[in-house]
């Protein structure tokens, strides 16, 4: 969790490519409070990732984005797996339907 905020505010990339040429990289988001950490997320342009979703609550949140065309709910202190296939360079937003005021981010794929 720790290297996550930290990376974050550092604005360094959340994704781990693993050894092996064919596994998917994987980005974390973090909603909490109503609020989404980071509020922008980079992620890799063309390339299949998982996004893995973590609520620490309090409460249920709802992962929405129109653009990537995900929707899900998230139980609180529970984490959930999003696959995303490849995304164009571009900004592609998302909220947490439970929170639409604060709840409000972006994947930047470069």
């Amino acid at each position: 969790m720790k290297t996550l905020l930290i990376s974050a505010a550092l604005g360094l990339p959340l994704f781990s490519i693993g050894a092996a040429a064919d596994e998917v990289p994987t980005v974390q988001l973090l909603m909490k409070e109503g609020h989404v950490i980071p509020e922008t997320l980079e992620v890799p342009a063309n390339t299949k990732f998982r996004l893995e979703v973590k609520n620490e609550g309090p409460g249920s949140v709802e992962f929405e984005s129109g653009p990537l065309k995900k929707e899900v709910v998230i139980a609180q202190g529970t984490t959930k797996t999003l696959v995303i296939q490849p995304l164009k360079p571009g900004s592609y937003k998302f909220h947490d339907d439970f929170h639409q005021k604060s709840g409000q981010g972006s994947l930047v794929a470069k």
